[in-house]
């Protein structure tokens, strides 16, 4: 972070300045009071389990030059500036950070693919541009400030993930970022339970667009029922697709391998050759995504088609590893119907020597629609012909009784050591077993304890 005058924030969050803040320069602001820097200036954040104010104390002890509160209280410090919520002001800090430098910044949201899409994204651009990127899956109004604070006058571009689970949030996100570019990956039904419908998640996403200026690039995913139908003259919209014929880029000539993917890029009318380290027709409309800013960034389209060969899957998001007698697919980072129908639908084309077995989990958040969306989970393992169909957690009854009703060999499990048991004895005979579940399931738990006894 470069310094910024603590007078500076005060007079963007309190419309006014005092004489003590005049000459103190911030080069970190902190959030976490076990990670004080000497000189930072901390933000007491209020969440459902914690609350900052009860550590701005300490935090000054420790070296803090000044805390931003919401709450009085006795702090034995005058050097604590009140605002109305530390949440709205850590975000204006880092968009008040943002405004000094002039990156070329692309925004990514969407129901299903973000942080794929972004590391596709980072690649192409690392490629000719000092690049900064969302770290992980800070990608809410806690962890993109964060990012934004990352920002220094080295750095050429920027890719910003964002995340939403309510109406207004992207809104907040897009005006403190003012990306250049936005890529919307998909609409599905993640935090259906809080929007009531796929037209309000479309309706919040396109939130992202109240950033952007007049005629900048809107990169957006036309094989999606939704996105294809979008029309805003305002900005240049831009498609990318696998089978939509319509659209600006598109992907051909798709060749999977068990841990890779080749395939040509069709753009202005020429070919180009690309190839990325994991397989899924989801990937490759990630990978286009990322060719699409590329090249919207100036890159030249084969540099852009090259660049993706980068990317390196990561994080429980799709992670193949061959154990020679059997091959285990770390993909439970997160689910939702959509990225379990790709889940299923991949393992299905991929080259197996045994059965193709899906290990499965809860999708959380999915509100009344659950039921439906686990039973529909259940009919596209059988409709893809998965070989197994193993399942835990409650809401994953759904998936197995779809699955048996659709004649697919599927068995559900109350308890995790018994689910673990049964997958052992499927760690043979060239099998595929593919993990697949929302992040609070943490499905990993028997991933590692197979690789323990394997």
């Amino acid at each position: 972070m470069e310094k910024i005058r603590l007078s500076e924030i005060a007079l963007k969050l309190t419309g006014k300045t005092q004489d003590w803040q005049e000459n103190i320069l911030i080069d970190d602001v902190c959030t976490d009071s076990r990670a004080i820097t000497s000189g930072c200036l901390f933000v007491a954040l209020e969440g459902e389990r914690f609350d900052g104010h009860d550590y701005i104390k300490s935090a000054l002890q420790k070296g803090a030059c000044a805390a931003i509160a919401h709450k009085k209280g006795d702090y034995d410090s005058d050097r604590v500036i009140y605002v109305e919520n530390t949440l709205r002001a850590f975000m204006d800090i880092g968009g008040l950070y943002r405004e000094k430098f002039s990156p070329k910044i692309v925004a990514v949201t969407g129901s299903v693919g973000k942080t794929t899409t972004k590391e596709m994204i980072w690649c192409v651009l690392s490629s000719e541009f000092n690049t900064l990127k969302t770290e992980g899956n800070l990608n809410n109004e806690i962890g993109l400030p964060k990012t934004l604070l990352r920002l220094n006058n080295s750095v050429e571009a920027a890719v910003i993930e964002m995340g939403m689970t309510n109406m207004g949030e992207i809104s907040d996100l897009t005006h403190i970022t003012k990306p250049d570019a936005a890529v919307i990956t998909s609409i599905g039904v993640s935090h259906i339970e809080n929007l009531g419908s796929r037209e309000n998640i479309l309706k919040a996403k396109l939130e992202v667009t109240e950033g952007l200026p007049k005629g900048a690039p809107l990169i957006l995913n036309v094989d999606n029922d939704l996105l294809c139908n979008v029309k805003m003259s305002d900005y240049n919209v831009i498609g990318y697709a696998l089978h939509n014929e319509k659209a600006d880029i598109r992907a051909v000539d798709v060749c999977e391998n068990l841990s890779y993917t080749r395939f040509s890029i069709l753009y202005k009318n020429e070919k180009y050759e690309a190839y990325i380290p994991c397989v899924g027709e989801h990937n490759v409309l990630d990978a286009l995504a990322g060719f699409a800013v590329g090249v919207t960034f100036g890159i030249e389209p084969k540099r852009a088609a090259q660049a993706l060969a980068r990317y390196a899957p990561s994080g429980m998001r799709q992670k193949i590893v061959d154990k020679g007698d059997f091959t285990i697919v770390e993909d439970c980072y997160n689910a939702s119907p959509d990225s379990m129908f790709a889940a299923l639908k991949t393992l299905s084309n991929m080259e197996c020597k045994g059965k193709k077995i899906a290990v499965l989990a809860d999708m959380l958040e999915l509100g009344d629609y659950s039921q439906t969306a686990h039973s529909s989970v259940g009919e596209a393992a059988a409709k893809e012909k998965i070989d197994l169909v193993l399942a835990y957690g409650d809401e994953s009854r759904y998936i197995i009784k779809a699955a048996l009703e659709n004649k697919t060999d599927a068995e559900f499990f109350e308890d995790k050591n018994a689910l673990f048991e049964r997958v052992v004895k499927e760690c043979n005979g060239g099998n595929i077993i593919w993990f697949k579940g929302s992040r609070g399931m943490k499905l990993e738990e028997i991933i590692n304890r197979i690789y323990e006894e394997k």
